[in-house]
């Protein structure tokens, strides 16, 4: 399976669970790219929309791009009323796309799917000289490694995934400058300027059953084959319901902004 289209095969549940992005970083892209109404954007991999409404209500003409049929379908129905709104059911890497169009190029929590040596020198061409690359990512983390309900989630990781894929997720987390730091040398090393990381904070609270349809679409999860994909989602939920019910999720969410000399 393309681990890509690995989230088009449950719309509903992604778009209700997967997290929507704070007030202050579309005020910050904006801001950024100075939008309005002569301004045009493109999205690239806007799953059902968490990332789109703030932009489309600047009054810019957007234009999203999507891999998963279904999500296209959901999307483009979603945003039917904004007459300043298109979708392209594409592969960006593949999607032919005029240089030197857009004043701002965005996507949230997608474009590590795309080649850097394909993504970023696409995005150059395609924008136009002083336009706005913001690229963003959703962090969820525990309130702390030493957290008794992560310790106890974490045996259940360890159990499916194994010990490698938990250390790494943990030392990322553990490590968030020096990756800070890798993404904006990368976006620097295709020729942007002025490349800059934002954070943002904000929790999130989940009972058992809430949690579990979250993490049932990411694509690790999504891809687990059964029984093992049941009998990990119940490991989960047994853990979350011992520690009362309720988890809190907390996100960091890093923003990286940097223009097109």
């Amino acid at each position: 399976m393309d681990l890509r289209k690995s989230f088009d095969s449950d719309v509903i549940n992604y778009d209700r669970w997967r997290p929507r992005y704070c007030n202050e970083l579309f005020n910050d892209i904006i801001e950024h790219s100075k939008l309005n109404a002569e301004k045009e954007c493109l999205e690239i991999g806007c799953g059902t929309g968490q990332a789109t409404e703030p932009i489309l209500k600047t009054g810019s003409s957007l234009t999203a791009i999507e891999l998963g049929e279904n999500f296209t379908e959901f999307t483009r129905n979603k945003f039917k009323a904004y007459k300043n709104f298109q979708m392209k059911n594409a592969d960006f890497e593949k999607f032919d796309l005029e240089n030197n169009r857009f004043d701002l190029v965005f996507s949230g929590t997608a474009f590590h799917w795309i080649p850097e040596e394909i993504g970023y020198p696409k995005v150059y061409n395609i924008l136009k000289s002083g336009g706005t690359i913001a690229l963003f990512w959703n962090k969820p983390a525990p309130k702390g490694f030493d957290d008794q309900l992560h310790l106890k989630m974490q045996e259940v990781y360890q159990k499916y995934f194994g010990p490698e894929v938990v250390e790494k997720a943990r030392s990322e987390r553990e490590n968030p400058q020096e990756h800070y730091a890798k993404i904006k040398g990368t976006i620097e090393k295709y020729g942007f300027v002025k490349a800059e990381c934002r954070l943002y904070k904000q929790v999130r609270e989940f009972t058992a059953d809430e949690y579990v349809s979250l993490i049932s679409t990411y694509s690790e999860n999504i891809t687990l084959p059964e029984p093992i994909k049941s009998q990990f989602l119940t490991g989960i939920r047994d853990t979350i319901y011992d520690f009362n019910n309720n988890i809190k999720v907390y996100d960091t969410i890093d923003l990286y902004l940097a223009r097109k000399p």
